[in-house]
């Protein structure tokens, strides 16, 4: 198990260029999972994500996109 006293021994040892990145870190898990900053998607939510992508898969199937030929490019004078 990892203690804080663990955790502050491995802290010391981080080189100096690197400080600034891990006090971002922390701070960063300072922020609860359930904050509004983050994004974690409810069950319903991906249900409902499920239901669309299985609703519009192969809609366009009657009507598919394509691409038109492509015209000539014109003919230029080499470069010298």
């Amino acid at each position: 198990m990892i203690t804080r006293s663990l955790l502050k021994e491995e802290i010391d040892k981080v080189k100096d260029d690197y400080l600034e990145i891990l006090y971002k870190l922390i701070r960063a898990l300072e922020t609860p999972l359930n904050s509004e900053k983050f994004f974690i998607p409810k069950e319903t939510e991906i249900l409902n994500w499920n239901v669309f992508i299985e609703s519009t898969y192969s809609c366009m199937a009657d009507d598919p996109i394509y691409r038109d030929e492509q015209d000539q490019y014109e003919i230029r004078e080499d470069i010298k």
